[in-house]
């Protein structure tokens, strides 16, 4: 995205008079209002859309022809891939659109405004949900019943996993954002908040397998629950109370994560 892409809203340099500072309780038409302006300014941007809505699919479609020769396997490790794919993306994006909102001066006139810190992060997470929800259906549709991936279970139960993974890959990617002074910094991120979880979450190898210490870590990760879901849907006809456990777990990580995104979300960087 270049710096005159439309993901940098409102880079008009027109001073705005501030007004009174919101209150501290959540605005729903100031969260509405935030969420149309990221949504309008992204139809403009086809280049972030792709990459949230057609990559996971595309990386799909590549592992399922990895494995050609054996089918099995892309049964084994799809399903879980489905929710990781739109976790990355979807962090990837948020972190930088963020960003650029904030090392633009965008944030620190929006703040000036009536609006408040926890309208601005549910507006974003408003707005990346919904293109979480298209990203998710074709991801999850693609894999079904076009790359005939072999589920036991629902593959409605493997579009919501699939959701909640992309709306916590957006709370991530607001959260850390906060901790970022660049873009390329935003990007340097993923390293330490994806990569560890991406080798502990069981992809690989069985959780119970790894190392003692590592079993404790990755008992405390999202992606690991996400995971363990996914792999109740592959294995079970039946909704299981680990599968209703595992996603209230990572959508309770992804509100908290959001809550902390805006208890740290900062004007302007320094």
């Amino acid at each position: 995205m270049s710096p005159t892409s439309p993901m940098n809203p409102m880079s008009t340099n027109a001073p705005v008079t501030p007004t009174a500072a919101p209150t501290g309780a959540l605005n729903a038409s100031r969260t509405t209002a935030t969420a149309a302006r990221v949504l309008h300014q992204l139809r403009h941007d086809p280049r972030t859309i792709a990459l949230m809505i057609l990559v996971p699919c595309l990386m799909l479609v590549l592992l399922r022809y990895v494995f050609d020769a054996s089918p099995r396997t892309f049964d084994n490790i799809g399903a879980s891939l489905l929710g990781i794919f739109p976790l990355i993306t979807m962090f990837l994006v948020t972190s930088i659109a963020t960003l650029r909102e904030r090392t633009s001066g965008t944030l620190e006139r929006l703040l000036a405004m009536p609006l408040g810190k926890a309208d601005l992060i549910a507006g974003y997470a408003l707005a990346f949900g919904a293109l979480a929800i298209v990203q998710s259906a074709l991801a999850t549709g693609l894999a079904d019943w076009f790359l005939g991936l072999d589920v036991t279970g629902s593959p409605w139960l493997l579009l919501l996993v699939a959701l909640l993974d992309a709306l916590l890959g957006t709370a991530l990617g607001l959260f850390v954002s906060a901790f970022a002074a660049s873009e390329f910094q935003a990007v340097q991120f993923m390293p330490a908040v994806i990569f560890p979880q991406l080798l502990l979450c069981g992809l690989f190898t069985p959780r119970s397998a790894m190392h003692p210490a590592l079993t404790a870590v990755s008992d405390a990760l999202p992606m690991s629950y996400a995971v363990d879901a996914m792999n109740q849907v592959l294995h079970h006809t039946d909704m299981t109370t680990t599968f209703v456990r595992d996603v209230l777990i990572v959508a309770g990580c992804a509100l908290l994560v959001l809550a902390l995104g805006a208890a740290t979300l900062r004007r302007r960087t320094v």
